[in-house]
């Protein structure tokens, strides 16, 4: 348990903050099921919307640092190589 009054601050800051990652993280994985979904429906034109509408989210997350910036960039590499190769 916290005894100075900064560290109780600080475990209140680490709780909001934790929630605040959470839910962003959970938004990063949305995204990109979005993505994978489209990319199974089979439709190329879909496909390619949805990614670039995920585009944002997965940089706006890394610039946040949720995740790191090679993480963000290994998604959207593998989402992208997935759907060019698409028949």
């Amino acid at each position: 348990m916290a005894n100075s009054a900064q560290a109780r601050k600080r475990a209140r800051q680490n709780i909001s903050h934790r929630n605040c990652n959470m839910s962003l993280r959970s938004e990063l994985r949305t995204a990109i099921k979005h993505v994978r979904k489209a990319i199974g429906s089979a439709d190329k034109n879909t496909a390619q919307a949805a990614y670039q509408a995920s585009v944002g989210t997965i940089d706006s997350i890394a610039d946040k640092g949720i995740i790191h910036k090679n993480k963000a960039a290994r998604h959207k590499s593998r989402l992208s190589a997935a759907i060019k190769a698409m028949a």
